[in-house]
C-alpha cells in the first residue's frame, strides 16, 4: 500500500489516527485540510502540534500566509510532487483531512484545462452547493439561498478547470473515513469549541484582526470569522461560541455528504474507549 486516505468530518480524531497508523505503516503524512496550509492559523483549525507528531514528518502545513490565496490547483500540484518524493523514498503516504475537493483534486484525474459543463446539481441542497463553492472560493460573496448563483459558479470553474476524466483515480490509493454516531460526534465538537477557547482561541483571532486581515482564509475560516463579529460588537462572546459550534455541526454533515457522493471510502467506526480496536480494523483492511 503506497497511499491511503483519512477522511471524515471535523473533530472526528483524524489526526491522531492517523499518526498512530504513520508509525505502522513507514509513512509520512500529507495535510488534506484547506485551512491548515496557512501559518498562525493553528487554534482554530486543530492544527496538529509539534509534540503530538511523535517523530512522524508532516506535509504542506503551514505553508503560505494568510493574504495569498492558495488554490486547489495550488495544492494539486504540491501535493502530487509531495507524493513522488516520498514514495521514491520508500515510503508510503497518509493524506489526513477533510476536504475533499482537494483529496480528488490531487488523486483523481484533474486536468486544469477548459471544457464545456453543464452538470444537473438537484441532487445537492443548497446547503451542500455552498460548501462546494466555499471549498473553490473560500471568500465567495454568493449568498446560500441564491442558488442559481451557486450552480453557475460550479459550472464555471469546472468549464475553465477540471477535465471530464476527473472520476479516474491515477494512483493506487485506499480512502478510509472515520466516523462515529451523530450525538457522539456533535459532542465531541462543542467539546472542542469549549477547548479551543481555553487554550487561546479568542488571542489568536485577535492577532489577525489587529493587523487588519481581511484575507479570504480569516473571513470564511469557522472560528476566526464569527469571533471578527464579536470583535466588531455585532454579537456577544456566548453568541459567537454558539455559533462557532452551530456552523462547525453543519460543516461535519456537509463533509460526509461529500465524502460519501464523491467517494469510494470504507468507513470505520472510532472506539474512543481504545483506538487500539480502530486502529486494527483499519490495519487489516489496508493489508487485504
Amino acid at each position: 500500500m503506497s497511499i491511503i486516505v483519512i477522511a471524515g468530518p471535523t473533530g472526528v480524531g483524524k489526526t491522531k489516527i492517523s499518526i498512530e497508523l504513520a508509525k505502522i505503516l513507514n509513512a509520512e503524512i500529507i495535510n488534506a485540510d484547506s485551512m491548515q496550509v496557512y501559518k498562525n492559523m493553528n487554534i482554530g483549525t486543530a492544527k496538529v502540534k509539534d509534540e503530538e507528531k511523535d517523530g512522524i514528518v508532516h506535509h504542506l502545513f503551514d505553508i503560505c500566509d494568510t493574504d495569498r490565496l492558495y488554490t486547489i490547483y495550488d495544492y494539486q500540484k504540491d501535493a502530487r510532487s509531495k507524493i513522488d518524493d516520498i514514495i521514491s523514498r520508500g515510503k508510503n503516504v497518509i493524506f489526513v483531512g477533510g476536504s475533499g475537493l482537494y483529496i480528488r483534486a490531487c488523486l483523481y484525474d484533474y486536468n486544469f484545462k477548459e471544457e464545456s459543463i453543464h452538470e444537473d446539481y438537484s441532487k445537492y441542497s443548497n446547503e451542500e452547493l455552498y460548501d462546494m463553492v466555499h471549498n473553490i472560493d473560500s471568500d465567495t460573496d454568493i449568498h446560500i439561498n441564491n442558488r442559481k448563483r451557486l450552480e453557475r459558479f460550479l459550472d464555471k470553474y469546472k468549464n475553465d478547470s477540471i477535465s471530464s476524466n476527473n472520476s479516474k483515480m491515477i494512483y493506487d490509493a485506499k480512502i478510509i473515513g472515520l466516523t462515529t454516531d451523530r450525538e457522539n460526534l456533535y459532542k465531541i465538537i462543542d467539546n472542542r469549541v469549549d477547548k479551543m477557547i481555553e487554550e487561546g482561541l479568542l488571542d489568536e483571532v485577535k492577532s489577525f484582526y489587529d493587523k487588519k486581515d481581511y484575507s479570504k482564509a480569516i473571513m470564511t475560516a469557522i472560528g476566526y470569522k464569527e469571533l471578527y463579529d464579536y470583535f466588531d460588537g455585532n454579537c456577544s462572546l456566548e453568541d459567537a461560541i454558539n455559533k462557532i459550534k452551530q456552523n462547525s455541526r453543519r460543516f461535519a454533515k456537509r463533509q460526509y455528504t461529500f465524502f460519501n457522493n464523491q467517494f469510494d471510502i470504507e468507513w470505520f467506526n472510532v472506539d474512543y474507549s481504545n483506538i487500539e480496536n480502530t486502529i486494527n480494523e483499519i490495519m487489516n483492511y489496508v493489508n487485504r
